[in-house]
């Protein structure tokens, strides 16, 4: 599922290194609804995590993701996974090709069981 939406840029956060085969890097924009703003937090995973580097707070972007969910030990998680940054109004944006489908790109929860990227899993 592909989406996009466009606003200014509220934090920026640091690269979280989750484990030696997965990091991301989260930021949250301003989103106006009505009398009150909405902050919607994304996260870049793997190699986009770069893709933020060139904006700063205040920047007015356009960002493409994929809504993402799964359920584990019925617990259920829905991350917003941006692959596609541009900048509005400007000639130069930061772009990336959507990570496949497939790619395991959720944190691994706290006293979860290692999960190793080959293992056939159901879902």
């Amino acid at each position: 599922m592909n989406f996009s939406i466009e606003a200014p840029i509220y934090k920026i956060f640091d690269v979280q290194v989750v484990n030696e085969k997965f990091q991301k890097r989260e930021f949250v924009l301003e989103v106006q609804d009505g009398s009150y703003a909405q902050y919607i937090k994304f996260q870049l995973v793997q190699d986009k995590c770069d893709l933020i580097d060139s904006y700063a707070v205040g920047d007015q972007v356009k960002v493409h993701f994929n809504l993402r969910g799964r359920e584990w030990q019925d617990k259920f998680f829905t991350n917003l996974d941006a692959w596609k940054l541009e900048k509005i109004g400007a000639s130069t944006a930061a772009t990336k090709t959507p990570p496949p489908a497939d790619a395991m790109d959720f944190p691994k929860a706290e006293n979860a069981p290692a999960i190793e990227a080959d293992d056939d899993l159901p879902f």
